[in-house]
Order: structure tokens, then C-alpha cells, then sequence
């Protein structure tokens, strides 16, 4: 049975960051950089592991469960953002879904990849 949420638990400390549109000079609309919207703490809940094969070659992948508190901000994420860790900027995760779990808004729940190109 999953323990219930709590600021004790929130150790890491995590950038979301999602990608601007910017004009290409040519009047195309693409992708720019990824820039950080805001950094909250988090509980990282690991989960099963595994080893997919991309590119010929096995990769692993270790999912977790990023537990944040809602907010306006946090509330706006989507599965095209991104998550970055503060502490070590090479640790860069894939956000898979999001999701409400209580249905009060207190706590978002992440489902992300951390050893996954983004």
C-alpha cells in the first residue's frame, strides 16, 4: 500500500523546463531551446527497471514516480516538458504522463524515464 504523500519526503530538488517557439527568421515557427518554468521539490518513488534495445544496442532505463504539490505552475506540464535535475544537470528525465492521483489537487504525480533521450 503506497504511504501517504508528504513534504518530509521531497529530498530532490527538479527543473521542469519545456521548449519555446521562436521564429526561424524565415517566418517558420520551430522548437527552440528548452528553458526552465519552475523548480519545486519532489519525491522520486523508483519503479521496476528494464533494458529496451534502441539502435541495436541494450539502453536501461529506470522509471520513476516524480511526486510534486500542485500548483498553478506544476498543473501546466505536460509530456512535452521535461525534467532536469538540479543537483546533477546531466540527469535528464522523459515525462511519460501526469496525473491527479487524489483528485483534490494537492499532488501530481509523474510518470517519467530517466536514461532515455528526450
Amino acid at each position: 500500500m503506497d504511504k501517504k504523500p508528504s513534504a518530509g519526503r521531497m529530498h530532490q530538488r527538479l527543473h521542469f523546463q519545456k521548449r519555446e517557439i521562436v521564429d526561424d527568421s524565415y517566418g517558420n515557427e520551430v522548437a527552440g531551446p528548452f528553458e526552465t518554468v519552475f523548480t519545486t521539490a519532489a519525491e522520486l518513488i523508483p519503479l521496476r527497471g528494464g533494458e529496451p534495445v534502441q539502435a541495436a544496442r541494450l539502453v536501461g532505463v529506470q522509471p520513476y514516480t516524480v511526486r510534486i504539490r500542485s500548483c498553478a505552475a506544476a498543473r501546466e506540464v505536460t509530456p512535452s516538458w521535461r525534467i532536469v535535475d538540479a543537483r546533477n544537470a546531466s540527469r535528464v528525465m522523459n515525462i511519460r504522463t501526469v496525473t491527479n492521483p487524489d483528485q483534490k489537487n494537492a499532488w501530481l504525480d509523474l510518470l517519467v524515464d530517466d536514461g532515455v533521450a528526450t
